[in-house]
């Protein structure tokens, strides 16, 4: 099972910069992911479909109950605010 996680969400917008906000971009990476290892057949699922907050009780809760041995992946979308140097 690979379980993918969108990061942020709802009123936990994450970084931004402009108009890009972290939480968007993170929820487009897990859903490309999702759909993906859907269509390759691995059994998949994601924490957050839309722009829903998710405490860190919440998104535990939505991943725990899908992990049922050693043989599965949590893969947790994020993108660090950077600066120019």
């Amino acid at each position: 099972m690979v379980i993918v996680d969108a990061g942020h969400g709802g009123s936990d917008p994450g970084a931004s910069s402009g108009d890009i906000i972290e939480k968007e971009y993170t929820l487009k990476m897990a859903n490309y992911m999702y759909n993906r290892f859907k269509d390759l057949g691995i059994p998949t699922v994601i924490t957050r479909t839309g722009d829903t907050t998710l405490n860190p009780t919440d998104r535990i809760n939505t991943i725990r109950p899908n992990i049922s041995s050693s043989d599965d992946i949590v893969i947790s979308n994020h993108l660090n605010a950077g600066g120019h140097t």
